[in-house]
């Protein structure tokens, strides 16, 4: 039997060495999967931090801007920068709040002339919105917060238990949540070609269909983003692959060549002073303004233009709506429908006139003429 031992001993010294080459070469694959996971975290971590924006660079904090506008202390802290216009608001006949557009400030007001302004008694008062030049930004933003926003800026600037409301483009678009929300506090409104949002509730699939593809392909995937990955919006407009937003890129192909016309001479009449202060919309950053925007403008919304009640049953006060017919940004044909769907609004189409034709100075003058007085 001893030899039996032998073998068996032999036999074992051998089950020992092939469990031990087998485990040796599982070695390899173990560490490859192993390195495999690490190298896919660390792609995803990089992923994560190339879509995240910067912080804003805060007005007054250090590194941020300096603070040169007058600011309101809002009910959470933050502040809101302003700036007024015509007459005084003690003397004041009309008090009017107006609502600038995208990537735009206080300074890009639409307001009627000096003459205007002193034979109606009319006061303007502009701000920057959350997160634009001045404004501290409000990552919490939405149509409603926005509304008490300018709410509150009226109240604490004193203009009255009532007062008017003007908007032009992304602007135009948050008076109707000023329609929605504050309407009690309105002595009427003006949208100036309001941005409309492709997937609010009410608007008709087919016909929002059509508009949103005669748009070019960049702001189609643009406003896709926007409205189903929001997080990625910053990313989507700020990477060198591929197009983003054709206004947030600032592509002088969406503009008409009437605008081109009211923007050469715009540019050609401003001072290097106001053009730098007009210029400064994004200096805390642009995932706070101008992607922040697109975010909220064509985010998922809790209503719909055509589902809000008459604001003024008892005509206490009326609301306009002024569109070109030919307007790259802003598509008329869904204009035409919300304006149809709302017997309450006094629709006024230009034709022949792009997206910023308020800013002909004899259009802004017809403009408030309208609003305040009914006469053309």
């Amino acid at each position: 039997m001893p030899g039996d031992k032998r073998v068996s001993a032999a036999s074992a010294r051998d089950h020992t060495r092939r469990v031990k080459l087998k485990s040796s070469s599982q070695r390899p694959s173990g560490l490859f999967w192993s390195i495999s996971v690490i190298f896919l975290v660390g792609i995803m971590a990089l992923g994560y931090q190339a879509i995240q924006p910067p912080p804003p660079k805060i007005c007054g904090s250090p590194g941020g801007p300096p603070i040169t506008a007058p600011r309101i202390k809002l009910r959470d802290g933050r502040h809101l920068a302003y700036k007024e216009h015509g007459v005084p608001k003690e003397k004041a006949n009309y008090k009017i709040v107006f609502i600038h557009g995208f990537d735009c400030n206080r300074h890009t007001a639409v307001v009627p002339s000096m003459e205007i302004m002193e034979d109606l008694g009319i006061y303007v008062l502009s701000f920057d919105r959350p997160g634009y030049s001045e404004s501290d930004p409000d990552p919490k933003r939405t149509p409603q917060s926005l509304a008490l926003d300018i709410e509150e800026l009226a109240d604490q600037l004193e203009l009255g238990s009532k007062f008017y409301v003007v908007g032009y483009s992304m602007g135009g678009q948050a008076v109707w949540g000023c329609l929605k929300y504050i309407p009690h506090r309105l002595a009427g409104a003006a949208l100036l070609a309001p941005v409309v949002n492709y997937w609010w509730p009410g608007l008709p699939a087919d016909l929002t269909t059509e508009a949103y593809y005669q748009q070019f392909p960049r702001d189609q995937w643009a406003l896709r983003v926007a409205h189903y990955l929001p997080w990625l919006t910053y990313w989507w407009n700020t990477q060198k692959w591929f197009p983003g937003s054709s206004a947030a890129g600032r592509n002088p192909k969406v503009f008409s060549p009437k605008d081109l016309e009211i923007l050469a001479r715009m540019t050609k009449s401003r001072d290097p002073k106001m053009a730098a202060a007009v210029g400064s919309g994004r200096q805390q950053g642009e995932h706070e303004s101008a992607v922040r925007d697109l975010m909220v403008g064509f985010g998922s919304w809790e209503f719909g233009p055509v589902q809000l009640q008459i604001p003024f049953p008892n005509n206490e006060g009326t609301v306009h709506l002024w569109q070109g017919d030919d307007d790259g940004l802003v598509p008329v044909t869904l204009q035409r429908y919300i304006a149809l769907q709302l017997p309450w609004i006094n629709y006024h189409e230009i034709p022949g006139a792009g997206h910023v034709f308020a800013s002909d100075q004899a259009m802004a003058d017809t403009i408030f003429k309208v609003i305040l007085t009914g006469e053309k």
